[in-house]
Parts: C-alpha cells; sequence; structure tokens
C-alpha cells in the first residue's frame, strides 16, 4: 500500500472518528430513592434506547419537594409517594402522561389502582408498593395472630416498638378499632390515641431505624415496621416473621412521574414503559424487595416472594387497607393527639 493511500486512510478514520465523538447520546436524568432499580435494568435500557441514564437520590419526599419549589429543573423522572405526586401536580409540577407511548400500563394491577389517588394514571404509574405491618420472632413470641392486639400483649412489655411516626402509628390504631387511617373525625382520632396510649406501655419505644437491626439480633420480639424493612431483617435472621393484621393496615406506593419542564419527555415515557415490562417489574420486585403492581409480572416471580405477606398482602387484609393521604389543615388534628401520645406517662 502506497504511503498516500495509507495517509488518506488514516485521515477518513480520523475524521469518522471525529465525528463519532461528536454524536451524543440522550440523557435522561432520573430522581429517586436510593437502591431503587436493579442497576442491570438500567445497562439494559440504557443499550436498548441507546441512551444515558443519571440518577440522583433523595432521602424525603420533603427533600425533593422542597428542591423541586425551589426551582430545581433538568430531571425527567422522578418517584414521589402518592400523595406527594398529588401534590405536585395539583401545583403545575407535573406534565399529564401520553398513554399511547406506555402500552405496558395495560399490564398495572388494576386491583390495586382503586386504592390510588391517580386512578386514572392521568399523570402518575405506580412504581413499587410497600405496608406496614407486624413483624416479630418466630422462636420467641407464642400465639400469634394477625392482628393489631398483638401490641396489647403485657408478656411482651419493653421488648416492642412502634413506628415514631404519627400516621402509621395512629393509623394503626384507627385501622384496630374499625376506622379509615384517613379520618378527620376528631372523637375517632381520641380513642385511637388512646390506644396508642395503652400499647405505649408495652413499647421500649417508638422508632423507625434500628427496629430492624433490633429485630434481626433479638433485642426487640415484636415490632411495627415497613415491608422492605421487615424484608431486609428476614435476610439477617430467618426467625423474623411477618404478618399482616386481620383489621388492615397502611399501604403506600411510590409513583413514576414526568416534571412539567422535562427534556426528555419521549424517553421518560419509554422508561416508564420499560419498567412495566412484565418480565422487567417481576426481576425488580425480587431485586429491590418491594412489589411492582404489574398483575402479568407475578407468574414470573418466584415462589418464594409470592407467598411472602410482606409482599403480596392476602386479598381479605388488602380490601381493609388503605393509602395514606394528604389531609392538608386536618394534619393539624392528627399533630394534636400525637403530641398528647408522648407526652402521655
Amino acid at each position: 500500500m502506497s504511503k498516500k493511500l495509507t495517509s488518506v486512510l488514516l485521515l477518513s478514520i480520523a475524521v469518522l472518528g471525529l465525528l463519532g465523538a461528536g454524536e451524543k447520546k440522550p440523557v435522561l436524568h432520573v430522581y429517586t430513592w436510593a437502591d431503587y432499580i436493579k442497576p442491570e435494568l438500567v445497562k439494559r435500557f440504557e443499550k436498548q434506547e441507546k441512551c444515558k441514564v443519571v440518577i440522583d437520590t433523595f432521602d424525603s419526599n420533603e427533600t425533593m419537594y422542597a428542591k423541586f419549589k425551589a426551582g430545581a429543573r433538568g430531571y425527567d423522572i422522578i418517584t414521589p409517594s402518592s400523595y406527594m405526586a398529588k401534590v405536585m401536580f395539583e401545583q403545575g409540577m407535573l406534565q399529564d402522561l401520553r398513554h399511547e407511548f406506555v402500552p405496558n400500563l395495560s399490564h398495572v394491577d388494576a386491583e390495586f389502582l382503586t386504592l390510588t389517588m391517580d386512578k386514572e394514571m392521568k399523570y402518575s404509574v405506580p412504581y413499587m408498593l410497600t405496608n406496614t405491618g407486624v413483624a416479630y420472632l418466630k422462636s420467641r413470641v407464642s400465639n400469634v395472630e394477625p392482628t393489631w392486639a398483638m401490641l396489647e400483649r403485657a408478656d411482651l412489655k419493653g421488648r416492642m416498638t412502634m413506628l415514631n411516626d404519627m400516621r402509621e402509628t395512629l393509623g394503626a390504631a384507627l385501622k384496630f378499632l374499625g376506622y379509615s387511617l384517613n379520618t378527620r373525625n376528631e372523637e375517632e382520632l381520641a380513642k385511637a390515641r388512646d390506644v396508642v396510649i395503652r400499647w405505649k406501655k408495652n413499647l421500649a419505644k417508638f422508632e423507625n431505624e434500628q427496629y430492624k437491626s433490633g429485630l434481626a439480633s433479638g433485642e426487640f420480639l415484636l415490632v411495627h415496621g415497613y415491608s422492605g424493612d421487615i424484608l431486609q431483617a428476614q435476610d439477617e435472621n430467618d426467625d423474623v416473621a411477618f404478618i399482616a393484621p386481620k383489621e388492615g393496615l397502611s399501604m403506600a406506593s411510590d409513583d413514576l412521574v414526568i416534571p412539567k419542564d422535562a427534556k426528555n419527555s419521549e424517553l421518560a415515557h419509554r422508561f416508564i414503559n420499560f419498567l412495566h415490562d412484565p418480565k422487567v417489574a417481576a426481576e425488580n420486585t425480587e431485586f429491590i424487595n418491594y412489589l411492582c403492581p404489574n398483575k402479568t409480572s407475578y407468574q414470573y416471580m418466584s415462589e418464594e416472594i409470592r407467598k411472602n405477606p410482606a409482599v403480596f398482602l392476602d386479598p381479605e387484609t388488602k380490601a381493609k387497607s388503605e393509602v395514606i393521604e394528604d389531609l392538608g389543615p386536618d394534619n393539624a388534628k392528627y399533630s394534636k393527639v400525637w403530641d398528647e401520645i408522648k407526652a402521655a406517662q
């Protein structure tokens, strides 16, 4: 090969390299909770869509909301809890979803949608579902029944905890009494207050974090906690078991939403569609131990997951359960009785 021809070829390769370097992949910016999607699924989506996914994380709905309220821009997908998604939509922060870009919405569990605030999926799509129940050590707690009345057990005094969360803990007492955990009735709230004060006498403390490790280590024998936390405790100690109280419990959904000013709205729609592909949804559920409410995906999950009551509630209990709603000004009623609970001896 002549030197002249070699030079021409090298120049051509260099030009092509520069052209290739100039091609920019679309970037999908996701703002979500930590460890909330299987990394391999992100890579699969990037390869499928020839894009780059950049993930930032938040640790509370309030932190995320404050950031957007302060003018944050640049995100294409966020995963607020349902109540916060509703607040953000009502304040004009979110865009309507274009269902024609998300055909996999047909797989979303219609039974779960009856419990949500956005039943038509106008601006949000359920991503992951959790619930709050009771966990205990099988070898240390006898005569177990699926009821909030387990917190009455004087024989477990000092070895139990409840969540240090106004809505969750009052919600448990309200469900125990047969009331809605979103009640605005002050008489019902007063009765729930008295129940929690009675339970408090048996508790080691109200607590949100250490109960997981405390249960796994045997420091606590029975706890009120989030299903995802309980599953993590089960990974550490297979003596841990979960019960869903028959009176009903609180359910929560984190939703997929698209900000009003998203730069890659169409790509964001494709990401939502990808996450609700039944096999993808099943794989994601197995990885993060929360349930993606995608009905078609259930058949692809392991028997261990399908039979775990912390993931799949029995139909009767599920029918009595509710999603916590933002009560606006009526939140003050809960704050009042919660302060009275904390002050009680």
